[in-house]
């Protein structure tokens, strides 16, 4: 340990955000796992200073979210006309947030060869006498929504078009699935209307980067949405580096997927991407204890990052790179043309 850092820095700054780890919440819809549900990971967030991110299918405003947590980045599924996205996004501006991302990740899948979870469109009896055998073994769970007098909420507030009722989760979904998708065109357009930080989040081809770059984004998420949407694609970190390569002094590239411990951070890191997104890990902490859960998720993430970034000799988590690892032969996987 000779020489090593007794402090090491791991802040950096994401979409003109600070945040005291290269770490942020991905936006994940309808956490509604937990009654105080995105407030809750918002307010965790916000004790770690940790950018939050907030899905336009979330179960709780963009109102509440902000005021919990005011570096907050607001998510956008191209869903709707041009007018209706405008409006979201103004909605999202208004509340104070400080990026808009938009996700094109999440394809028109219909099955899963290895199944989905049932999701009830409301919760009513028929609802809660079908789904009892499931919820009955989860005491604590169950009491956590009696004592707050409300049954999971599977709206989605932010969704809502002026005048209209709030839609449920599979309400928006539809609409969604009835929006053709954008073109490069469309997404150069949304980055102009927005003006600010702009998080492209889906990117998983060399070529889709530099479109990326040329639609005016100021960053890109190499992500398969958590690989559920077309079985066998490749684990994004190996598609990572030939991203990070070939755009990544031009835009922040960041990294979500498969992000379980601080040492998976580290990894990214190394490899080339700015930041990580973490979806899966938050929502574990949030339905095992709420904002409790949430944040000792966060405290295990900053402890593995710091570990890794102690125990490699650095001072600080933006010194990692490729040759703090063994990186094994045919790792990497680059798709789309590597050059222009």
């Amino acid at each position: 340990m000779a020489g090593h850092h007794a402090v090491r820095d791991l802040s950096t700054t994401v979409l003109g955000m600070p945040t005291a780890m290269p770490v942020l919440i991905s936006p994940t819809g309808v956490q509604a796992v937990h009654p105080d549900a995105e407030v809750a990971v918002a307010r965790a967030a916000a004790g770690h200073n940790v950018i939050m991110g907030l899905s336009s299918f979330a179960s709780r405003t963009v109102e509440e979210v902000v005021a919990a947590n005011p570096n907050t980045a607001f998510q956008l599924y191209w869903s709707g006309d041009r007018d209706t996205i405008v409006q979201r996004m103004e909605r999202a501006r208004t509340a104070g947030c400080k990026a808009l991302i938009l996700t094109l990740d999440w394809s028109f899948s219909h099955g899963r060869d290895w199944g989905s979870p049932t999701i009830p469109d409301r919760i009513g009896l028929r609802t809660m006498l079908r789904m009892a055998p499931d919820v009955l073994p989860h005491p604590r769970w169950l009491w956590r929504f009696v004592r707050a007098g409300r049954l999971p909420d599977l709206t989605t507030p932010n969704m809502r078009q002026p005048g209209g009722g709030v839609p449920t989760f599979f309400g928006a979904y539809g609409e969604w699935m009835q929006t053709p998708p954008p073109s490069w065109a469309d997404i150069g357009w949304l980055a102009k209307e927005w003006g600010g930080p702009f998080l492209l989040k889906g990117v998983g081809r060399v070529d889709d980067a530099r479109r990326a770059v040329d639609a005016g984004v100021t960053a890109l998420s190499v992500s398969n949405h958590g690989g559920n949407n077309l079985d066998t694609t490749p684990a994004t970190i190996r598609l990572l580096p030939p991203i990070a390569e070939a755009v990544g002094d031009q835009i922040e590239v960041l990294l979500d997927g498969g992000i379980r411990r601080g040492g998976d951070v580290a990894k990214a890191l190394a490899l080339g991407a700015h930041a990580v997104l973490i979806g899966r890990a938050h929502l574990w902490g949030l339905a095992a204890n709420g904002q409790a859960g949430v944040a000792n998720v966060l405290d295990i993430m900053r402890g593995g990052l710091d570990s890794a970034v102690l125990g490699l000799g650095h001072a600080s988590a933006g010194e990692l790179g490729p040759d703090d690892l063994v990186i094994p032969d045919g790792f990497t996987r680059t798709a789309g043309a590597a050059a222009r």
